[in-house]
């Protein structure tokens, strides 16, 4: 009779090794596309982007895809080292040894994921600062400073143990205390933090990074004011975020929910687009409630997250689960974070394959978006705020069609903008 176990190490090893290769090739299709177009603007850009804007988008591009390929291979290595080489089972029986266990279950369980998630963490240091410091800055993006860096990453490291280790202890007792039924309640919790960080975000931990302003334009605000008034929207507040103090990067976006939304303008995007521009972009957002696009995200997370919750109640009690990843479950004691930590780490494996998917919808949104943005402010302007944004943020013109299908959340510049010129062509004629 064949060992489950193994089938299951088969099984996980043709993925990770299936989706190795696919991203690798993906990530050089990419590389190669963008350059093989970046000495020519594409012609339906011609007079709008320089020549010199196109290659900067387009050696951006190639760079931020060859440090991903990096990435790639080094999160696949350490992956097969946390499972199949032992790594996770040798920090395990470290920590069980190391006398914890007289704390009760939930203390060792919790002392696993704090110490896994801080190896994780020290090992992505070095690519974090490249990104940051080299990459970035090598485009002109980059406007941290080493000390704004670290008080980051301080910061971000308080919260997470503020935010996470009750969450990670709530759940880790359920799944011992809560009986055969542990991923259902643990399900139903998760979703409830999940819609309070919604409302807690804007106000309680975004301000801990970033300065968020009244916006102070009286002749903007009242333009604003009058599209979300003719749109049907109610926000609590119109902000200005001094994004600029981290990155040139431009945005706009809505935060919170329910009655907590807020619109966000970073500094840098009303430095870049006039009024016009501004209304177009923000009716682009307010495309995606119109279309209730957050509600339907936030059902599908639901879902996703039901069956995944009752897909690791199911795992968590097959010794091949563990056994086939390189682990040794207790036969004795609760084996609650290493099911949780197994399952995060082997599910990305499938779910890479369904990202295309994923990605096709929310392309769809934004093509919706956009429309709805057209019907309420002058399309033009939404043309011309993309075609800068574009541009600032280095987007490249000339993505690879492939490549797009898999990581693409947004339509590239030449369908999105094709698609915007049809539809004024159409109106017209």
């Amino acid at each position: 009779m064949t060992d489950p176990s193994l089938v299951f190490t088969a099984l996980f090893s043709a993925l990770l090794v299936l989706g190795l290769v696919t991203k690798l090739y993906l990530a050089t299709r990419q590389i190669r596309h963008v350059a093989r177009h970046r000495h020519q603007v594409p012609a339906a850009f011609a007079s709008t982007i320089t020549l010199a804007a196109h290659q900067k988008a387009a050696d951006y591009t190639v760079a931020k895809a060859r440090l991903g390929m990096l990435e790639t291979g080094l999160a696949a290595a350490l992956l097969i080292g946390w499972t199949l080489l032992g790594g996770l089972d040798a920090l395990n029986q470290m920590l069980l040894r190391s006398g914890l266990a007289g704390h009760g279950f939930v203390a060792l369980q919790l002392a696993l994921l704090v110490a896994f998630g801080l190896i994780g963490g020290l090992l992505d240091l070095p690519f974090s600062l490249y990104k940051t410091f080299w990459l970035e800055e090598r485009f002109g993006f980059n406007k941290m400073t080493a000390r704004l860096w670290l008080a980051d990453l301080l910061k971000s490291t308080l919260v997470g143990a503020l935010v996470g280790l009750p969450i990670a202890a709530l759940i880790l007792w359920l799944m011992g205390s809560a009986g055969s039924l542990w991923w259902l309640w643990t399900w139903l919790v998760w979703m409830g933090f999940n819609l309070l960080v919604l409302v807690l975000f804007p106000t309680v931990i975004a301000p801990l990074f970033n300065q968020f302003k009244p916006l102070d334009d009286e002749a903007l605000k009242t333009r604003v004011t009058a599209l979300m008034q003719r749109c049907g929207f109610a926000a609590k507040g119109l902000f200005v975020m001094d994004g600029s103090k981290r990155s040139a990067h431009a945005n706009a976006y809505f935060t919170g929910f329910g009655a907590a939304k807020r619109v966000v303008f970073y500094d840098t995007l009303l430095n870049q687009l006039n009024p016009g521009e501004v209304d177009a972009v923000l009716a682009h957002e307010l495309g995606h409630f119109k279309h209730k696009h957050i509600v339907k995200r936030i059902a599908v997370m639901f879902a996703i997250s039901f069956v995944g919750f009752a897909l690791l109640g199911w795992l968590s009690s097959q010794v091949w689960f563990y056994t086939g990843l390189g682990v040794r479950p207790s036969l004795a004691g609760a084996n609650d974070a290493l099911a949780l930590l197994l399952f995060l780490m082997a599910v990305p494996l499938l779910s890479f394959f369904v990202s295309p998917v994923m990605a096709q919808v929310s392309r769809r949104h934004e093509f919706e978006a956009d429309a709805y943005a057209i019907s309420q402010t002058d399309g033009r302007d939404l043309q011309s705020a993309l075609l800068k944004l574009y541009k600032d943020n280095a987007s490249t013109l000339t993505p690879d069609p492939v490549f797009v299908k898999f990581y693409y959340s947004h339509p590239p510049a030449s369908e999105r903008l094709g698609r915007m010129t049809s539809s004024f062509e159409s109106t017209a004629a």
